[in-house]
């Protein structure tokens, strides 16, 4: 990806990596980038946040950016990522934006982009703006220097568009086939941008819905909560004798899953039963699953036995949407909970994502547990280590003679994965193998000389 822009925006500490300057040049930008050619055209764009406390900052920022380059900003407030790709594709937006940064702790944030069509920017514009950023003016044609400011009349204006949001709350009610009324649900919102939307669809569906992760402070955001600590659902449903469970992050574009017996069922786990599922009403285009090399060898095994085909992708949700969207694909996701199902979004939906495992438990008329139960998970260890350079990590040649020297002794019994995190300075080490203690030991060489190496970054 760019300079600024990774695989899911642009992402960093608040006030350090991101700043509220940043905002606002990328919304002086996107309100003069869509306009461009078109003298007459009032461009219109869109805007949601999480409940970090530097969303509103940056929310501030990018509004003042785009209304002072003539754009009209509606303001859906705190809301979730997939929310701001309906509303942009529905009602015919030029730009989509959300201020989040995902599971992510407080301290940091991020900025979202989509188009009118409810996808990730595309790669160009992306480009465009990492030049405005760094004052690139005449690469842009901007011969005379920065961006001119609108005046008169042509000052954009600032709506409420609180009614977009509701909207696509019943956009989510409707796509249920079935009522939920004789499930006890536990939901856990992450004290992110889920906390008063899920429960509302939930109980509008007529679950008996218990949550926790719904009291945001602005600091709290995925802390020890939520899809990234999913430990505490886990306990949350077994203490309370619940049919089943659902973990988002901070904006909800991720769902992992808990069975009625408390175990957690990872996104793996949920393209399995989907898939099953969908491949049973005819919806399943070419019974075949897009995932990314990060999924299991367990759920490979399990599409196999069931006759399922699936692809392989980088890491990362726009990779996989991108090959759905090229070949037709209805079903794909990540072994992290975002998946896409590409009738209903562009975008991984965590909600959306709980509605359809609640439709293939009551169709099947099974437990959660029973579904899942074909996929046996290899035992897999991950470890993030945060690095100086991430380029300079991964490429060091004792990290690659480490990580080749496991490979090998992995060979027909597992894998190791190293692996550049998209939005964060962290390399990532995955190994997958046939006991834990393999994983763990295999997964600690690596570190080891990378530390050795002088690559890993004091925290």
């Amino acid at each position: 990806m760019g300079k600024y822009f990774g695989t899911d925006g642009f992402r960093g500490e608040a006030g350090v990596t991101l700043t509220s300057h940043h905002a606002y040049q990328i919304g002086r930008f996107l309100g003069w980038y869509y306009k461009k050619g078109d003298k007459e055209k009032k461009v219109r764009a869109v805007v949601g946040k999480d409940t970090r406390r530097s969303s509103y900052m940056f929310e501030y920022a990018i509004v003042a950016g785009l209304t002072a380059s003539g754009a009209d900003v509606y303001m859906l407030h705190v809301t979730t990522t997939p929310s701001v790709s309906y509303v942009a594709h529905q009602d015919d937006f030029d730009i989509g934006v959300m201020i989040s940064a995902s599971h992510n702790p407080f301290y940091d944030n991020g900025i979202k982009l989509v188009n009118r069509y409810g996808e990730k920017i595309d790669d160009d514009t992306i480009r465009d703006i990492e030049l405005y950023l760094d004052g690139e003016w005449d690469a842009l044609g901007l011969s005379d220097g920065d961006i001119p400011y609108a005046t008169g009349e042509d000052v954009g204006r600032i709506i409420d568009y609180a009614s977009g949001r509701n909207r696509y709350i019943g956009y989510l009610i409707s796509l249920s086939r079935y009522s939920f009324r004789d499930f006890s649900v536990g939901l856990d919102c992450a004290n992110g941008s889920a906390w008063m939307i899920a429960k509302s669809v939930f109980d509008a569906l007529g679950a008996k819905t218990y949550t926790i992760g719904v009291t945001p402070d602005g600091l709290n955001i995925n802390e020890n909560i939520g899809s990234t600590h999913i430990d505490n659902l886990a306990a949350f449903v077994k203490e309370n004798h619940l049919n089943i469970g659902f973990a988002f992050d901070g904006d909800a574009d991720r769902c992992l899953a808990v069975d009625e017996l408390g175990n957690i069922v990872t996104g793996d786990h949920i393209l399995y039963l989907l898939a099953e599922n969908m491949k049973k009403r005819g919806e399943l285009y070419q019974d075949t699953v897009v995932t990314t090399i990060m999924s299991n060898l367990g759920l490979y095994q399990a599409l196999d036995r069931i006759g399922l085909r699936y692809e392989q992708t980088a890491v990362g949700d726009r990779y996989v949407y991108e090959n759905m969207r090229e070949n037709g694909f209805t079903l794909g996701g990540e072994q992290s909970g975002h998946i896409i199902m590409s009738k209903y979004a562009t975008t991984g939906d965590g909600i959306l994502t709980a509605i359809k495992v609640m439709e293939a438990v009551i169709a099947s008329k099974l437990p959660l547990s029973k579904l899942v139960s074909p996929v046996t998970m290899l035992p897999q260890v991950m470890k993030n280590v945060r690095v100086e350079s991430k380029a300079e990590a991964k490429e060091n040649p004792k990290v690659k003679e480490a990580v080749a020297a496991v490979s090998e002794k992995l060979s027909g019994i597992g894998r190791i994965l190293v692996r550049e995190s998209g939005t964060e300075p962290v390399i990532r080490v995955m190994v997958e193998a046939p006991t834990l203690e393999i994983c763990e030991k295999s997964v600690q060489e690596v570190i080891d000389v990378m530390e050795s190496e002088g690559l890993v970054k004091d925290v």
